[in-house]
């Protein structure tokens, strides 16, 4: 029987009660007793508050207070007029839950925590004691725990930062440690267990705070609190818009420097629109390339920056390349479910079919749609119709989720609950999705930019990928509740008929299409083990790779960049384990082993043009690329 959360959380408090205590008294004795010889005001800035500084201080807290004030104000008209403005942190309400759940470790855990306390006390009392010797802090016994939040010098330069950041560091290592050893949670809470302890240290750090972070009081100092005059501008615009900001929202412009490999729209549906690229090789691929990327994000991830595009890549490789431009969800859209997405994909294969006059496509799924297509494959291959694709490409994709990763912390019934009553008008706003995937890596996707932005008044990167990631899409309420009950929580997709689309049902064994799967060893979202296992139910020839880096830079790589690497191997091991013991391991990018596969399949080659330069004479298409649907917010 599974303990009452709230039990283990009286439990936990308890014995930790003293050790704070313990350690707030130390503090304080130390501050004290420094205060005759380094004292923090030296320590910060060495200077006495003079009448100017005081009229300084006086004029940045009224700044402050009238840029809240407005922002509240403007809030308060918006609620009287009857608006619902988007709470960017509602992705809280996730962990909340399960904060309560923090129990207290095992006895060795307990006798180790002792163990480092004792140990840190030590390398600062050494730390402090060669500062006023001749020896300098840089010859003293380094501090035992290094985390880069903590990699500033000032964490180290005063005694009193130096147990706070040190004691934090080894609290959090004993919670994250006693999370894993729980006994007397039922299983299916356990990591979601781990997870919002992860999320609570993360939340908790003294980095985060203007009064436990010495970078931050130094700036404050150094500027008269203009730091944070221009961190408040930031958080209230943040506020406004319901999302955290990563990139300079004015640095990118859609078909100028981002999105911008030439080509057209050359077909329309409600749910999609279908982009061709203008050929830059007189000869082509006989057999085109379409690109399915993942609704839940931006399609341009695959065309940033010129040199980071993929799709200007394989454009210039001699590859006829479509790409889908998903709509961003609206009320329009309440009724869109996951056959419609079926339904589209075939709809771009065949009129990519139909307007070349070509028998078949190569086609890449991304994440979601890489899901979605191998349902597809399954949809056409039970209909006798699977020669209309003659290989497919999966980036990131999985159809088997049992091993799906961080994302499972998010599904449960209570929290499928939450999700639909967050979802308004048949569509879920895209800035939740958005903070669901940051709190995966908190620490660099949401507290390092509290810190930099909204403590330290930095003024934002321009920075492609960042811009993309922020860029948000809406997604059907319909299709995204079944999604989750029926993949992530019951991973019905690799039960033979257990589900079906547009009346045909899926069977995975039935796949035999040429494939090829591309999975990020430290991918969070598609874990490389889930992404594995779509071995086990294809039926065709099959080729795994494993990219170095996660889920978006294990995609794009770039050859020219020289970054990172890729591990062959033996893709019919009966383990991703197994092949990785015998993977060999090539420096770079994989997109040209990629390229060799795809001529492998079919290297005929015919003439660009006619039709494979969209826009030519005859050739009616509807806009030029990017299209509007990828701007439509």
């Amino acid at each position: 029987m599974s303990k009452d959360p709230k039990d283990i959380w009286t439990e936990a408090t308890g014995p930790m009660r003293a050790f704070f205590d313990m350690q707030g008294e130390a503090l304080r004795e130390i501050a004290g007793g420094m205060a005759a010889s380094t004292p923090l005001a030296e320590f910060f800035s060495g200077q006495s508050l003079s009448t100017q500084d005081a009229a300084s201080w006086a004029a940045t807290a009224q700044e402050l207070k009238v840029i809240w004030l407005d922002f509240v104000r403007e809030q308060s008209q918006k609620e009287a007029e009857g608006a619902n403005p988007f709470d960017p942190m509602r992705w809280m309400l996730m962990t909340e839950s399960l904060a309560k759940q923090i129990p207290t470790g095992p006895f060795a855990l307990q006798a180790k925590l002792a163990g480092d306390t004792v140990a840190m006390w030590q390398s600062v009392f050494q730390r402090f004691t060669a500062a006023v010797s001749e020896k300098g802090p840089d010859e003293a016994a380094a501090l035992p725990k290094q985390d880069r939040r903590f990699s500033d010098p000032a964490w180290a330069e005063h005694p009193a930062f130096a147990v706070l950041h040190q004691t934090y560091l080894m609290l959090a290592e004993y919670f994250i440690q006693t999370a894993k050893q729980v006994e007397g949670v039922a299983p299916e809470k356990k990591q979601q267990l781990e997870f919002a302890t992860n999320a609570l240290i993360e939340a908790m750090s003294p980095a985060n705070f203007l009064a436990t972070n010495p970078v931050v009081l130094k700036r404050t100092i150094e500027t008269r609190g203009q730091n944070l005059v221009n961190g408040m501008r930031h958080l209230v615009n943040d506020l406004k818009r319901g999302q955290l900001t990563h990139t300079d929202s004015d640095a990118f412009t859609l078909g100028e420097n981002l999105a911008a490999t030439p080509g057209k729209v050359v077909h329309e549906t409600p749910l999609y629109q279908l982009v061709q690229y203008s050929p830059t090789t007189d000869e082509v691929l006989e057999t085109p390339l379409v690109i399915f990327p993942p609704w839940i994000n931006r399609f341009y991830i695959l065309d940033l920056t010129p040199k980071k595009s993929f799709i200007k890549w394989a454009v210039d490789q001699g590859i006829t390349i479509f790409i889908v431009s998903w709509k961003s969800a609206d009320a329009s859209m309440k009724d869109i479910v996951w056959d419609d997405y079926i339904r589209a994909q075939i709809d771009a294969i065949d009129h990519v079919r139909d307007r070349l006059k070509v028998p078949s496509v190569h086609a890449i799924g991304y994440c979601v749609a890489g899901t979605t297509l191998a349902a597809t494959l399954a949809v056409l291959a039970r209909r006798e119709q699977d020669d209309k694709v003659k290989s497919a490409t999966f980036f990131t994709a999985q159809v088997d989720f049992e091993k799906s990763g961080e994302l499972k912390h998010f599904i449960d019934d209570s929290q499928l609950a939450m999700i639909e009553k967050l979802s308004t008008d048949g569509y879920l706003d895209g800035r939740y999705l958005a903070a669901t995937f940051n709190s995966l890596r908190g620490k660099d996707l949401i507290w390092n930019y509290v810190v930099n932005n909204y403590l330290l008044g930095e003024d934002y990167p321009a920075f492609d990928l960042l811009h993309w990631n922020g860029d948000v899409t809406n997604l059907p309420s319909k299709w995204h509740g079944a999604y989750l009950r029926d993949l992530y929580r019951d991973n019905k997709l690799v039960q033979p008929d257990a589900m079906e689309a547009d009346g045909t049902k899926i069977d995975l064994s039935l796949v035999k299409t040429p494939s090829y799967v591309q999975a990020g060893k430290e991918d969070h979202i598609a874990p490389a083990e889930s992404v594995w296992r779509i071995t086990d139910h294809f039926k065709g020839p099959l080729t795994f790779i494993l990219a170095g880096s996660g889920h978006i830079a294990g995609v794009v790589n770039p050859p020219a960049a020289g970054k990172y690497q890729y591990w062959v191997g033996d893709s019919q091991a009966k383990s991703l384990s197994d092949f990785v013991a015998g993977a060999e391991e090539h420096p770079g990018s994989w997109w040209p082993h990629w390229l060799n596969w795809l001529h492998d399949q079919d290297h005929a080659k015919v003439p660009a043009i006619g039709k494979r330069k969209p826009g030519g004479k005859g050739d009616e298409t509807i806009e030029d690329a990017p299209g509007r649907y990828v701007k439509t917010r």
